[in-house]
């Protein structure tokens, strides 16, 4: 902003490429915070007692798994965080970004968040590499309100800087969209666990993260999609 934009001669150029950075800028605090913020699909603790087993519903003879560590019956594809000590349904992995488990509530914000992220880093190497150009052809005058060798610098710094967040944060949603694409969290991928439940289709498993197509995709103020009548019952007593 303030070695590129505001000192530029092109008001247009530079109104244009500030409502660009401020607007991923913003998508990307608001997906952090959700991310933060929202319950991943911790599992209720020490549900796992005769009066709450048969208050579910189970069949006799049904087979229940139940986490010795917290003391809560088991979901499918639930795993224990040993940082949040819960149960996380569909747990990927507990990121210290955030400071919270990415899982099943709340994988859609974390992917918005690398998501921008990544968009604020490449549209960052785009100004620093136009910019240097720019300072290049008018041989380092009015290019920028500091000096030439402080303008270097900097946009060395934020080159180097921008590249080391866009490579990261891709690979991060690279990989993200892989583990949904295929239905299969991190933790699943890690342990190599046998698929024991019924694969969703690729588009299926992207909608239930996402919900149906639309621009609410991209928009950290949607909720996904809401779970069944049932499951929200059997994991919020």
């Amino acid at each position: 902003m303030m070695v590129m934009l505001l000192p530029s001669p092109y008001p247009v150029y530079s109104t244009i490429n500030i409502l660009i950075f401020q607007t991923f800028a913003f998508l990307a605090f608001a997906s952090h915070l959700r991310a933060m913020f929202t319950d991943p699909g911790a599992v209720p603790k020490g549900n796992a007692t005769k009066e709450m087993i048969q208050q579910m519903g189970f069949r006799e003879g049904q087979v229940i798994f139940k986490c010795p560590k917290c003391c809560s019956i088991k979901p499918e594809r639930a795993h224990h965080c040993s940082v949040c000590q819960r149960c996380i349904r569909k747990m990927d992995h507990h990121c210290p970004w955030v400071n919270n488990c990415v899982g099943e509530n709340n994988q859609k914000y974390f992917v918005l968040f690398t998501f921008y992220i990544a968009m604020i880093s490449v549209h960052a190497l785009f100004l620093s590499f136009n910019q240097f150009i720019m300072c290049v052809r008018h041989e380092w005058k009015e290019c920028s309100s500091y000096s030439p060798p402080a303008t270097v610098v900097l946009l060395l710094f934020l080159v180097l800087e921008a590249l080391l967040f866009a490579i990261f944060t891709s690979v991060m949603l690279g990989t993200q969209l892989q583990a949904i694409w295929n239905d299969e969290t991190g933790i699943e991928q890690l342990k190599k666990e046998e698929a024991r439940w019924v694969k969703k289709s690729r588009w299926k498993s992207i909608q239930a993260v996402f919900g149906r197509f639309s621009l609410a995709w991209f928009s950290p103020f949607t909720r996904p999609p809401p779970k069944t009548k049932l499951e929200s019952y059997l994991y919020s007593v």
